[in-house]
């Protein structure tokens, strides 16, 4: 009998062959998120062109199958799209296009999410350009979660 596999297929061929691999030289923008508990880090890196889209999209990460495999596929539904369409790209939609995560394991893909939202919220802090009020409202939310797990992990 074949052991069952909690990984869809096309999750493992994003983890056997990532796309978009690398850190970026002189990125427009830079986002990081990770979870202090399971130890998955990630950094997404964004090239910014006409019109507000993101000609390139980069990541490096840290992590298990799920981290990887969620990190290579939002630099694939990203690469292409304006800033506005990008920050409609969430964990739900990542996960979908993976063709399912293990329960445990959504939490890379909302990693994912969130290091795409830092990128594009450094890319339109360092331009002096105006931040829509949801994804300022995700920014603070995440520097909020990131101190108190801090705090709470110090020791």
């Amino acid at each position: 009998m074949p052991i069952p596999t909690f990984y869809s297929k096309k999750s493992i061929q994003h983890f056997n062959n990532p796309k978009n691999y690398g850190k970026m030289k002189n990125p427009d923008g830079i986002g990081k998120a990770g979870n202090i508990i399971c130890g998955d880090v990630m950094w997404l890196y964004i090239k910014v062109g006409k019109n507000d889209v993101i000609k390139d999209i980069t990541f490096q990460t840290y992590g298990c199958l799920a981290a990887i495999a969620s990190s290579s596929m939002i630099t694939e539904m990203v690469k292409g799209k304006t800033i506005q369409k990008a920050l409609d790209i969430d964990r739900k939609k990542i996960v979908k296009n993976l063709g399912g995560l293990p329960a445990i394991k959504i939490h890379c893909s909302v990693l994912a999410a969130d290091a795409l939202y830092e990128a594009i919220f450094n890319y339109l802090s360092k331009n002096k350009r105006e931040i829509p009020k949801e994804l300022l409202v995700k920014h603070q939310q995440l520097k909020k979660e990131e101190k108190q797990l801090e705090k709470r992990y110090k020791k």
